[in-house]
């Protein structure tokens, strides 16, 4: 088995991408996956970080990443962008699929084989009226994933976490129901899952099973954990917001029986890889707080990996 374990940029969104590199390769990490947003004000959190601007991806450029990767010994997952390419309001709807292709492009001239992203949404739409659009706007860009050979991997956030995301979320992909039709509708080896098991489980949904199905499409993994809070859960039910009764977590400090998990994808023959996200707020007080969950998270992630 080759599993990698890796590590997600956009905890680290004030180091430069030579410093992730030299960070990731001095805690031994075997990948990472950088983030590509365009440079600019982040919309929200976790969002906006830029450690490959594929706006000023030329030559020289491409060259200087690929050298430093090969001198620190730590390989590019995936490049990662995770807008909102199915915006109700077309101008964002148009910049983000623009984006998309760009961050797909770019991923092709470097040489990394997968690019990271969400489906979308606009939360006011039924499932139904989703795929309407998904129609019109996804199968183009899965032909220029083909075209440059890149797989597009599909995280299944429901981005449903503030009220501005309620009530059916930002992005579409989120169960086996909706992935099974998108494979369906879309039927390419270049479009896939980026698969995260804390999104099912606070859900209250069987994140195991999934590896079984889509085995065939599991391009890129997420290591991240959540605890669901019962107590609170009692209170406000599976209707209210998420973050009134779940916190990401770093891995091991959640529900997420991360064995069982590690287990399934070996039984599968997973070879890829399992990249830390790190979104634990009880750990962002500080760089050196940052830098103790990295070093915390991949220590415990290691006893299955390693």
């Amino acid at each position: 088995m080759d599993i990698k374990l890796g590590l997600q940029s956009a905890i680290l969104a004030d180091l430069s991408f030579e410093e992730v590199m030299e960070l990731a390769s001095e805690q031994g990490f075997a990948c990472v996956e950088l983030m590509c947003w365009p440079k600019g004000r982040a919309e929200r959190r976790y969002a906006g970080v830029t450690h490959v601007d594929v706006d000023a991806l030329d030559d020289e450029a491409i060259a200087h990443i690929q050298k430093v990767a090969k001198e620190k010994g730590v390989s590019i997952s995936g490049l990662g962008y995770y807008p909102n390419p199915m915006d109700p309001d077309e101008e964002k709807r148009k910049t983000y699929i623009e984006h998309i292709k760009k961050v797909i492009t770019a991923a092709g001239k470097l040489g990394v084989e997968v690019m990271n992203t969400f489906i979308g949404r606009d939360p006011a739409k039924s499932v139904e009226e989703s795929f309407e659009m998904f129609r019109e706007i996804w199968p183009p860009i899965i032909k220029h994933a083909q075209e440059c050979k890149v797989k597009v991997a599909i995280e299944n956030c429901p981005m449903i976490f503030t009220m501005d995301e309620w009530p059916g979320g930002k992005n579409l992909a989120t169960t086996p129901v909706i992935w099974r039709r998108m494979f369906e509708e879309i039927p390419s080896d270049y479009f896939g899952l980026n698969y995260d098991p804390s999104h099912p489980l606070w859900m209250q949904m069987d994140y195991i099973s999934p590896i079984y199905e889509f085995k065939h499409k599991l391009f890129h993994i997420h290591i991240k954990d959540a605890k669901v809070y019962k107590d609170k859960l009692n209170q406000v039910g599976i209707m209210a917001t998420p973050l009134e009764y779940h916190q990401p977590k770093l891995p091991g400090l959640g529900d997420v029986d991360w064995g069982k998990f590690v287990s399934a994808l070996t039984d599968v023959g997973y070879e890829g890889a399992c990249v830390l996200e790190l979104e634990d707020r009880a750990f962002e007080g500080s760089f050196e707080d940052i830098k103790k969950s990295i070093v915390i998270s991949k220590r415990f992630m290691e006893q299955y990996m390693v």
